[in-house]
């Protein structure tokens, strides 16, 4: 399984979490991001951006800071309330929620208490039939009483940052977490009606062994996870400063990246779980991201593999990234600023990209790839990428049929790095972006 070519894995590419990538944004129009606003309809999905978490991990690369002080979290929060208000009262009246998913940072940094207000400022502003709720948690900061919230909020689709059970690698990283907090969240999230729990994963960690990962694997398993993303970790503290903390002596080179990647892939497969894309899993028969994986219906939206079908997802808080067919739009990333503009009724989204035919059309290309695993390239693409094509379809690992692009099996962990070659902006840089694997 899983034919190693390092030369093929050399240089880093995006994740492809949207496209074009964050990393071709500029300053935007206001004005663009106002007209994609007040043309929206149907249905849509909202991310809110919570950028606080009670401990700060080295490794982590989100906008995020730490939640002590009270006022700046009650400040933030006044000014997502405004922001709320002013987007709403742009939308039509033909558009309606469908999703609302609330990551960070750590939404379970905040009070239950401001999260119930600001659940129901969500549904009191917009049209919100029966959305689909979702949120992201940090087991080391979750209580009793953010369960009865979860509750009472009817959220049935959670997810854990759990990285690792390895002690040593908990520390190295500074995430240290015992089992017994994350058995206790399990079981306070499943009381609460949570029916989609999902654990986020990593390998290729700072003093971390095959045999970590196994142990890790099996725990997660055991405690019956509902979904799992299995990343690699991205060391680039040149691009996030935290992660200077670490000690990057003891980590695993490519090779030993790879054989996790293999190991981790090959365990889930062989216990349980359908693949969703290269690093995403779930339990088949009733999970409807497995369903979609199984059925054609996947999609890749800046919170990773997906069923959600919605074309546009709007970004509330600071740093969120709106996407609509012809814009992406990212809010200010500095809080200080998001809060003022936000408070002064203004729309904070300061960077990001038109999106031209070519770039929907490549962006779908690349989307089918990482989803279907297949797309159709038109000629003009075709003829560009045909060199850079060939050393993966010689080694089998892709294959060019007519004017279809194929990912084969043994070619599964270099999708990334083939659908690259369909980003004209993608340039071979070590700096930008992380590992393929």
């Amino acid at each position: 399984m899983w034919p190693y070519h390092p030369d093929l894995l050399a240089t880093p590419v995006p994740r492809y979490t949207s496209f074009p990538t964050a990393a071709e944004f500029a300053a935007v129009d206001p004005g663009a991001y106002r007209n994609a606003l007040m043309q929206a309809e149907g249905e849509i999905s909202l991310y809110v951006h919570i950028p606080f978490c009670e401990k700060i991990c080295f490794y982590c690369g989100c906008n995020t800071g730490a939640a002590g002080r009270r006022q700046r979290v009650v400040s933030y929060l006044d000014a997502l309330h405004s922001e709320i208000e002013t987007i709403a009262a742009l939308l039509p009246d033909s558009a309606h929620i469908g999703r609302i998913a609330f990551g960070g940072g750590s939404p379970n940094a905040i009070t239950p208490e401001d999260f119930e207000r600001l659940t129901a400022a969500l549904q009191d502003n917009f049209d919100c039939p029966d959305p689909v709720f979702s949120i992201e948690l940090d087991p080391r900061t979750m209580t009793e009483e953010w369960a009865a919230t979860i509750a009472r909020t009817g959220i049935d689709r959670a997810s854990l940052g759990v990285q690792t059970f390895a002690a040593q690698c908990q520390k190295a990283i500074g995430r240290v977490q015992s089992e017994e907090m994350i058995v206790q969240t399990v079981n306070w999230l499943r009381d609460a009606g949570v029916t989609s729990l999902n654990f986020d994963l990593m390998y290729g960690l700072p003093e971390q062994t095959e045999g970590d990962l196994l142990d890790t694997l099996h725990r997660t398993r055991v405690l019956g996870a509902d979904r799992i993303a299995l990343f690699g970790y991205a060391h680039v503290p040149h691009i996030v400063p935290r992660q200077r903390a670490i000690d990057a002596s003891n980590m695993a080179g490519q090779d030993g990246r790879f054989a996790m990647a293999k190991l981790g892939y090959s365990y889930l497969c062989t216990h349980g779980y359908v693949p969703v894309g290269f690093d995403h899993f779930a339990k088949p028969g009733g999970d409807p991201l497995a369903h979609a994986a199984l059925c054609g219906g996947l999609r890749r939206n800046f919170q990773g593999y997906t069923d959600d079908r919605a074309n546009t997802l709007i970004g509330l808080g600071s740093s969120a990234i709106s996407s609509f067919p012809g814009l992406l739009a990212q809010n200010e990333k500095n809080s200080g600023r998001y809060r003022m503009q936000a408070s002064q009724g203004r729309l904070t989204a300061s960077h990001g990209i038109l999106r031209s035919d070519d770039d929907q059309k490549r962006g779908a290309i690349i989307e089918s790839l990482l989803c279907q695993g297949h797309a159709r390239i038109p000629e003009a693409i075709r003829s560009e990428i045909a060199g850079r094509l060939c050393p993966f379809t010689v080694r089998g690992l892709a294959a060019m049929e007519g004017d279809y692009l194929t990912i084969l099996p043994d070619g599964l962990p270099y999708t990334r790095t083939i659908a690259a070659l369909v980003d004209p902006y993608h340039a071979e840089s070590q700096r930008r972006f992380s590992s393929a694997v």
